[in-house]
């Protein structure tokens, strides 16, 4: 059994039951493919329906994160964990930064967001061209308690989509150190440079040190 702060138990059995307050499918299986060897027991939205949207309104991603975390956890009445993720372009002052998920507007998909962004860049030499992933998790309780983690993946913006795996970014982003985009990597080696995989691994040094 886990307690945290004001005795609060959030262990049932030997795992800690969690949500995922995300509706994104394919974050959801990085998330748990990421968390698979932790003491946790992952819900997802799928297994509460009438659960209400959240508005991203927030002007940073811990923001997002937070907001969407602690409605998530009031409604289900279990600890929620929330992603808020998002690409930083260096030569473009941050974008899309917190609008990545719809920079090619409120209906875009991850093709015509790479797109926009291989345009805004057409004149950007390959030496600024630096960027980084950025994810900020938030762990909200039922007693209304919040902690955050954040991780980060530098590298930088390719000319052309590469690789056909992940998601978002993926194609045209090249972490620091390599020669292949994240879409040109495994599921296992991408989890180890990822952004989300550092912001999960400190997530689990949270849970290790309460038990």
């Amino acid at each position: 059994m886990l307690f945290l702060a004001g005795g609060l138990k959030i262990f049932k059995g030997a795992d800690m039951n969690i949500v995922l307050a995300t509706r994104n499918k394919k974050k959801v299986e990085e998330i748990k493919r990421i968390v698979k060897d932790m003491p946790v027991t992952i819900y997802t939205l799928d297994d509460f329906p009438e659960c209400p949207e959240v508005e991203e309104d927030g002007k940073t991603f811990e923001e997002n994160a937070v907001k969407k975390a602690k409605a998530v956890s009031k409604y289900t009445k279990m600890p929620a964990l929330a992603d808020d993720s998002g690409l930083e372009v260096y030569a473009l002052d941050g974008a899309p930064g917190v609008f990545s998920a719809r920079y090619a507007g409120g209906d875009a998909d991850d093709k015509r967001n790479c797109e926009k962004l291989l345009n805004e860049m057409k004149s950007v030499s390959s030496e600024n061209r630096g960027a980084r992933f950025v994810c900020c998790i938030a762990f909200a309780f039922p007693d209304s308690r919040v902690e955050t983690f954040s991780g980060y993946a530098e590298g930088r913006i390719g000319t052309e989509p590469k690789g056909a795996n992940g998601f978002g970014y993926d194609p045209v982003f090249y972490p620091k150190g390599h020669e292949r985009t994240f879409a040109e990597m495994s599921d296992k080696e991408k989890d180890r440079l990822s952004h989300r995989g550092a912001a999960l691994g400190r997530v689990y040094d949270f849970l290790k040190r309460g038990l």
